[in-house]
């Protein structure tokens, strides 16, 4: 069977996060990799649930981005409850 390799990129820290649990399983982060991908091929689907977020959180998103509305003073829970189920 032919091989080719595949380029995956991660922050720093997730690549050393990832390693440590791996190694903790006896595994390689390629192992891991590989592990997925045939899971994914085996069962046509991610192995894990994948959502797409709602619109609250999406407009969180893009306020965010826009740097609009981060921050808010509230006088009590209450109040910053309600304006949470906004």
């Amino acid at each position: 069977m032919k091989t080719i390799n595949v380029t995956l990129r991660l922050d720093k820290e997730l690549k050393e996060e990832a390693d440590a649990l791996f190694e903790d399983m006896g595994l390689s982060i390629n192992t891991a990799c590989r592990m997925f991908i045939k899971r994914a091929v085996q069962d046509q689907r991610i192995p894990f649930e994948v959502r797409r977020p709602d619109r609250k959180t999406l407009r969180a998103i893009s306020d965010a981005e826009r740097e609009k509305d981060l921050s808010a003073c509230f006088d009590s829970v209450d109040e910053l409850m309600e304006d949470l189920e906004k």
